[in-house]
């Protein structure tokens, strides 16, 4: 299962975010450093109305969500690449997920500590960021050698690594992440088994007090790090506010709802965050639906349809003859499968068929 790592600096709201995404006290959150050492892994849902509208559709008994996993990392701290506060060891951790939520805090609490004894999240992400950054370099510097060896003794695939690793070096010595140098398809298969922490997949999440989650735009440190991040890292950042998180997990879907509205907003950050690291994990969803169940089946951004019907069953894609497919929003829109099919908007896919996040399929197969 792939997961997204929750890192950032210490007590900036991390193990209380993990806790409310994972809808569990798995992480010890405490207004002191280093609260978490070993990582703590959690699944999460990714919410998806589209469920209940299908659900309501077939008239299911249930419906099941797609999950993956997210994994709370201890606080990094400058000079981590060089083992400060445990930092080595913090950093493996990082390198075993495939991406990666930075947690920003964007709001004043005199009553929870700053690693920096300031609120500045500009500063706070290239503090995390140059920790990253210094850990690749020291990374392919030690990695050379062997490459350089076996170059010498004619082996192409490392004398085309070493040709990418000169590239990459200047990159990371400018400050740029490894996943935003422009790579041919070849060269980013050549990357991954670099292992470069700055080669994953990053988003950044703003942690806001309770006030501001209506309107984060009025929150002056939400506009500075999506601004920040836009311009020097190509990626995006979401608000979310830990606090009202750890007081949902303890309310009805029905008082949540009610907290939520008395706040101004109609769903609470966590499942924004949770779809975005979904889709920036190279995931996506494709939903069967009848009278026992609707459900949300995970695929990889790209996949054909034969592979996108294994993951219901291995033998199903050696076995693939079709596809019945159509998108939601059509299906939605024109209110039953009968009425598709008569409209012709029921189409039947083959083999190349690449599937669409919110496809509704039933497969064909010889077993």
């Amino acid at each position: 299962m792939l997961q997204a790592g929750i890192v950032g600096l210490p007590n900036v709201g991390k193990s209380t975010l993990f806790n409310a995404l994972t809808k569990s006290r798995k992480a010890m959150a405490a207004n002191y450093r280093f609260c978490t050492i070993e990582p703590n892994e959690g699944i999460v849902t990714v919410p998806d109305p589209r469920l209940d509208a299908l659900a309501k559709l077939s008239s299911s008994e249930k419906t099941v969500p797609a999950v993956f996993q997210f994994v709370d990392i201890a606080g990094l701290v400058a000079g981590a690449s060089k083992g400060e506060g445990l930092g080595n060891q913090f950093l493996a951790h990082i390198r075993e997920v495939d991406a990666i939520v930075q947690v920003v805090r964007c709001f004043e609490n005199s009553n929870i500590e700053h690693v920096c004894d300031s609120v500045d999240p500009i500063r706070d992400i290239e503090i995390i960021n140059t920790e990253l950054l210094l850990a690749d370099m020291d990374s392919l510097e030690k990695q050379k050698a062997k490459l350089q060896k076996q170059a010498r003794g004619g082996d192409k695939k490392s004398q085309a690594t070493l040709d990418l690793i000169a590239r990459l070096e200047p990159h990371l010595s400018a400050g740029k992440y490894a996943v935003t140098l422009d790579m041919s398809p070849e060269e980013k298969a050549l990357a991954k088994p670099l292992f470069l922490l700055t080669n994953k997949p990053t988003i950044y999440a703003c942690n806001v007090a309770e006030g501001d989650l209506a309107n984060p735009e009025s929150n002056p440190y939400v506009t500075r790090v999506r601004q920040h991040v836009a311009s020097h890292h190509d990626t995006s950042a979401v608000v979310v506010s830990a606090e009202i998180e750890s007081e949902l997990v303890l309310l009805s879907q029905e008082e949540a709802d009610e907290y939520l509205s008395g706040l101004g907003v109609s769903e609470s950050g966590a499942g924004n965050l949770i779809r975005e690291a979904y889709h920036l994990l190279g995931l996506r969803t494709y939903l069967t639906t009848g009278p026992k169940e609707s459900r949300a089946w995970t695929i990889h951004a790209g996949w054909k349809a034969p592979q996108a019907a294994g993951v219901i069953h291995s033998d199903f894609e050696k076995s693939f003859i079709s596809a019945e497919t159509i998108a939601f929003a059509d299906l939605m829109a024109i209110g039953s499968f009968a009425r598709a099919r008569e409209l012709g908007k029921l189409r039947t896919e083959g083999k190349e068929y690449i599937v669409q996040d919110g496809d509704v399929m039933e497969f064909k197969t010889y077993v």
